[in-house]
């Protein structure tokens, strides 16, 4: 990832609503859940959920897609690895410190 995207998403994370909205949809998998449920869930209003949603959109934290009448909103694995891999890439001199593996979203919908 380049660091204007990660100062990007970063940027996005920075605020109380919009970090509570993207764990809440990390949590959610790949089949994600609809603005309204997300805001209920979060006690955030419509009109700013529209607005911290449109800044998690434009980090390319969150991708959208419509189902029927309602917009879902999940989470973008590819982004959040690739933040969490541009974070860590020289850790422990750039040695493996730590069993780990990236998050996809097939290993979320499995959780």
């Amino acid at each position: 990832m380049k660091d204007s995207q990660v100062i990007a998403a970063l940027s996005a994370l920075a605020q109380e609503s919009r970090l509570g909205i993207f764990r809440v949809l990390v949590q959610c998998g790949p089949e994600g859940m609809a603005a309204t449920k997300i805001g209920d869930h979060l006690s955030i209003p419509p009109s700013s959920m529209s607005f911290h949603l449109k800044e998690l959109t434009h980090a390319g934290l969150i991708v959208s897609r419509n189902e029927g009448r309602f917009v879902i909103y999940s989470a973008n694995f590819q982004t959040m690895n690739g933040v969490i891999g541009f974070l860590t890439e020289n850790c422990c001199g750039g040695n493996v410190c730590t069993p780990g593996s990236a998050c996809t979203a097939e290993s979320a919908s499995q959780s």
